[in-house]
């Protein structure tokens, strides 16, 4: 005959082994122990929440995007545009970037050219058809050809550029690079909106301060 005790004791440890996987796994470290469902390699891992029977996807859009949001944010500290990339291979975070065309004189130092470069040295090929790229906002039309160049498998972006986006301009990627568009729309959108209310601020206090002068 089963022990109850015993019964609940081993769930309540389970609990505790996934929640504690759940946590390492967010943080993007390696799972450690035993657990079948990651026999076939640290891909894809989704873990039940306990008490609750709604899956939670660790590597989701939201996810990578929260990386790429957060070189945004390393931007605007630098008083760069907030715009930030980050590029995934086989769920793993491989080049990150964000604008620096202030930083580094350069006009081309677009947060999508400086992750294409990065990712392509970590991933020791030019080619990255099986790689996304995640960035806060629609790449221009510079950007789009050198995604075009390399191949990239997917591009996500969160808030469209209807002035300087590359869609306006017809199809520009690859044939094979698959798109999607919205993820943290709002959040990236928002960040933009600032950055450039408090630049023209700016811009009108100087040019009032000029007139003075």
């Amino acid at each position: 005959m089963n022990n109850p005790n015993k019964t609940r004791k081993t769930c309540k440890t389970s609990r505790k082994s996934v929640w504690r996987l759940h946590n390492r796994v967010a943080a993007g470290k390696p799972p450690v122990g035993s657990f079948p469902q990651l026999k076939k390699g640290f891909v894809g891992f989704e873990s039940f929440v306990p008490n609750n029977n709604t899956m939670i996807s660790v590597f989701s859009d939201e996810y990578y995007m929260k990386q790429a949001y957060q070189e945004a944010q390393a931007a605007l500290e630098a008083d760069e545009i907030p715009i930030g990339a980050v590029v995934v291979c086989n769920n793993k975070v491989i080049a990150r970037a964000h604008n620096q065309t202030e930083t580094l004189n350069d006009v081309t130092a677009h947060a999508e050219m400086l992750a294409i470069t990065a990712a392509a040295n970590a991933f020791g090929a030019k080619y990255l058809d099986e790689c996304t790229l995640y960035v806060t906002l629609e790449p221009c039309p510079m950007c789009a050809g050198a995604l075009c160049h390399a191949h990239i498998g997917k591009v996500v972006w969160a808030a469209d550029d209807p002035k300087n986006g590359f869609s306006r301009f017809g199809k520009m990627l690859h044939p094979k690079t698959k798109t999607e568009t919205g993820v943290m729309h709002d959040e990236c959108l928002a960040l933009l909106t600032e950055f450039f209310k408090k630049k023209r601020c700016f811009l009108r206090k100087t040019a009032i301060f000029a007139h003075l002068i």
